[in-house]
Parts: C-alpha cells; sequence; structure tokens
C-alpha cells in the first residue's frame, strides 16, 4: 500500500483481482488484473493490467498515474513480469518506460484468456 500526503492511497486488493485508489473510504479508482502463474518455460509469473478507471468527478488530477505506478511498481517488486492490455497502463508505460522496461512482456493468448476471464468474475 502506498499513500499521500493528501491521504490517497492504493491498496492492492488480491482477492478482487485489482488494485484500489482511495480516498479516505472512499473508492476513486481502479486498476484490473489477471495473474497468469509461470509456465514450464522458464517465465515468471505474470500479471495482466487489462482495466484502469478512476471517477470522473476526480479526473484530470493525475490519479490514474498514481494508481498505475504504484501497481507496476508492486508488480516489478513481486519479480511478476508487467503484461498491458488496458489502454491507459499502455501508454502510462510508453510514458515513462523506466525503470518497467525490462518487466514488460506482450501478451500471449493465455493472457488475454485470463484477462477475460477476471473481467467476468469482476462483472466486467
Amino acid at each position: 500500500m502506498s499513500e499521500d500526503a493528501d491521504g490517497i492511497r492504493v491498496v492492492d486488493v488480491p482477492e478482487r483481482e485489482r488494485f484500489e485508489l482511495r480516498d479516505g473510504d472512499h473508492l476513486i479508482g481502479l486498476a484490473t488484473y489477471a495473474v497468469v502463474p509461470a509456465d514450464d518455460t522458464g517465465g515468471g509469473e505474470r500479471v495482466v493490467f487489462f482495466h484502469t478507471e478512476v471517477a470522473e468527478a476526480r479526473e484530470g488530477q493525475g490519479l490514474a498515474g498514481r494508481l498505475a505506478a504504484a501497481a507496476l511498481d508492486s508488480a516489478v517488486a513481486a519479480g511478476r513480469v508487467i503484461v498491458p492490455v488496458c489502454p491507459y497502463v499502455t501508454a502510462y508505460l510508453e510514458r515513462h518506460p523506466e525503470p518497467y522496461a525490462g518487466h514488460v512482456a506482450a501478451p500471449t493468448p493465455a493472457d488475454l484468456r485470463a484477462a477475460d476471464e477476471a473481467a467476468r468474475r469482476a462483472g466486467a
């Protein structure tokens, strides 16, 4: 979890497969993901980011960037491969290649299936 001086924090909620952006008790954004286990080819565990959103009333405050950075930093710290499917996360990585570039991979069919299954579980 990361929290800034303004009280906004990012929390990983693995049972819901998402990072939550919170202002006090209020959910103001989320970044949903699916985890794909390591495979037999020596590839590490992969985290597929497939949807990011911030409450409309909070847009334009840089909060989506804070959410993306915290989620990506968490993936790197855990030794996971980052698989961006979400347009926002993809754009964020293009604008901020470091320190993530060495941890990013293109989505595989297994990644896309995992993201579709996670989206169904989330009701998206």
